[in-house]
């Protein structure tokens, strides 16, 4: 299984997702959590799966929430960019890509 580096961000991202789920109903927060887990799992195990985008960026859509993993296959590791949700603010974290590519 191939490194990840969660950005600090994208951490950030995905915990106050998990907050708003968990007020919807409880143990829903907990399910974004694991799914998330599971879906950067899949990430590290197949990296190069996912189309690359013009960006340098390739997306895993999560099974069951509106959610993008954004990220980059840099060096023998990936960089989680993003926890994005697919609808809002689209592409507000281009500037992030810089970090990764350090």
């Amino acid at each position: 299984m191939i490194p990840a580096t969660i950005l600090h961000e994208a951490e950030v991202e995905m915990w106050d997702a998990v907050a708003y789920y968990e007020n919807q109903s409880s143990g829903l927060g907990l399910d974004f959590e694991a799914e998330v887990e599971r879906s950067v799992d899949t990430v590290k195990r197949f990296p190069e799966r996912w189309p690359l985008r013009e960006d340098g960026t390739r997306r895993y859509l999560t099974h069951c929430f509106p959610y993008l993993v954004v990220y980059m296959y840099l060096r023998k590791r990936i960089w989680i960019i993003a926890i994005a949700h697919c609808k809002r603010r689209p592409g507000y974290w281009r500037n992030r890509i810089k970090t990764a590519e350090q």
